[in-house]
C-alpha cells in the first residue's frame, strides 16, 4: 500500500516586525470612499481586539515571493535528507506570483514554481514545476494532488511551497491591511511502501468544497478605498462579515463529514492546525465543531491546547499559515505544543473562491 509521508518541513518569516504603531498615521477609509471619522487608536484597538493580532511580518526590500519560497524549500529539503534531484514535482501555492517592486503587477512568467526549481538549481529535466492558484486554501490543495500523484505512481517525492508577500498588494486605507502578513513554508511529501493496509499512516483522507457562485467575490481585488490613492490599481478586497459567516456555517460541518468518512472521531485527533486568517473566527469554528460531538463546555485555554495559534505574532499570510505552524510545532519552536510519532492532527483552511478544504494526517510511529 503506498501511503504519502510528510518527509521533511520548512519555514520562512521574514524578520521585519510590524507592530499597531506602524498603522497609526495612516488614513483609514470606508468601502463607500468617506475618510473613517474614528480615531486611528480606536479602530486599531477594535482591529486588535477580534483579530488578537498584535504584530505581523513585512518582507525586506529586495526580497520576492519566489525568493522566500525558495528559502522555505530548502530547509524542507533539508529536513527530509532526499536528494533535490528526487524531486519529481514542485507544487507552488501562491495567489499573486512574485510582485514588481515599481508597477506592483503580478509576475506568473515564468512561474513562481519554476522560479523555485530555478533558484534551488534542481536540473533533473523530469522534475515538473506545477502553480497552485487556490486562494489561502492553495498549500493544503497542493497536498492534496501532490497525495493522488504519489498514490498513483507518476511520483516518489513531492515538494509542496506555500509563499505570499501580501504587504505587498495590501491597499494602505483599508483597514483589513492590518490583517495580512508575509511569509513562506514547505514540504517534502514521499512515497512510502506499507505491507499491511490497516497501517493507516500518512494522508488519510481529505476534503474540498468551492463555492463560486454568489460568494466568488467576497475575497477579490480592486483599486483603494481612498480615490485619491494611486499607487497601485490592484489591491486584496475582503468582505470580512460574509467571510466570517461563511466559515462558522461551513467549516464546522465539513470537518465532522470528512472525520466520519474516515472513520474517525474527535477524540482521535491530538492538534487542529486551522488557517491563521482571524483569532475569533478560529475559535468560533472550534466551538462549533465541537458542538457537533456534543462538547459544549470547554474553556478558551481548553481550544488552545488543542488549536495552536500564530495569528498573533505572524499576521495572516495566506497560504503560509498552516504550514509555517506545523513546522514550529515539528521543530519544537511552539512550547508546550508538540506533536509525537503515532498523533493524528486536522488542517483545514477557508480562501478566495471561497474555497475551504481539510485534511486529516496520522504521523508514523516508526521510520519504514
Amino acid at each position: 500500500m503506498i501511503r504519502s509521508i510528510i518527509t521533511g518541513t520548512g519555514h520562512y518569516l521574514p524578520n521585519k516586525i510590524i507592530k499597531r504603531d506602524h498603522f497609526m498615521k495612516h488614513k483609514f477609509y470606508d468601502q463607500k470612499g468617506f475618510k473613517i471619522k474614528k480615531s486611528n487608536e480606536e479602530i486599531i484597538n477594535k482591529f486588535q481586539k477580534i483579530t488578537e493580532i498584535e504584530e505581523r511580518r513585512y518582507i525586506n526590500e529586495g526580497l520576492f515571493n519566489s525568493d522566500i519560497a525558495t528559502i522555505a524549500a530548502e530547509k524542507a529539503l533539508k529536513n527530509s535528507k532526499i536528494c533535490k534531484e528526487k524531486i519529481d514535482y514542485i507544487i507552488s501555492a501562491h495567489n499573486y506570483g512574485d510582485i514588481h517592486p515599481i508597477s506592483y503587477q503580478s509576475d506568473f512568467v515564468p512561474s513562481i514554481s519554476a522560479k523555485i526549481k530555478n533558484k534551488l538549481q534542481i536540473k533533473n529535466k523530469r522534475c515538473r514545476p506545477y502553480d497552485m492558484i487556490f486562494g489561502c486554501t492553495g498549500w493544503i490543495e497542493g497536498m492534496i494532488l501532490a497525495d493522488q500523484l504519489l498514490r498513483s505512481k507518476y511520483a516518489k517525492n513531492i515538494l509542496i511551497t506555500s509563499s505570499e508577500t501580501l504587504s505587498q498588494v495590501i491597499d494602505p486605507h483599508d483597514r483589513n491591511a492590518m490583517i495580512f502578513s508575509d511569509g513562506a513554508g514547505a514540504a517534502v511529501l514521499s512515497a512510502m511502501e506499507y505491507l499491511e493496509e490497516n497501517e493507516r499512516y500518512g494522508i488519510i483522507h481529505y476534503d474540498t468544497q468551492c463555492d463560486n457562485n454568489e460568494k466568488l467575490y467576497y475575497l477579490t481585488n480592486g483599486p483603494s478605498l481612498n480615490p485619491n490613492y494611486k499607487k497601485s490599481l490592484v489591491n486584496i478586497r475582503m468582505n470580512g462579515r460574509r467571510i466570517y459567516e461563511y466559515a462558522l456555517t461551513e467549516v464546522p460541518n465539513m470537518l465532522k463529514n470528512m472525520l466520519d468518512h474516515a472513520n474517525l472521531h474527535l477524540h482521535d485527533i491530538q492538534k487542529i492546525l486551522l488557517h491563521q486568517a482571524n483569532a475569533k473566527m478560529d475559535y468560533e469554528i472550534l466551538k462549533r465543531l465541537l458542538k457537533l460531538y456534543d462538547y459544549t463546555s470547554l474553556k478558551k485555554d481548553c481550544l488552545s491546547k488543542m488549536m495552536p495559534m500564530t495569528i498573533q505574532k505572524f499576521g495572516n499570510s495566506s497560504v503560509s499559515t498552516v504550514p509555517t505552524l506545523l513546522d514550529l510545532i515539528l521543530k519544537g519552536k511552539m512550547p508546550p505544543h508538540e506533536i509525537k510519532p503515532g498523533d493524528t492532527i486536522l488542517m483545514a483552511s477557508l480562501g478566495a473562491g471561497m474555497n475551504i478544504n481539510g485534511m486529516i494526517y496520522r504521523f508514523p510511529n516508526k521510520k519504514k
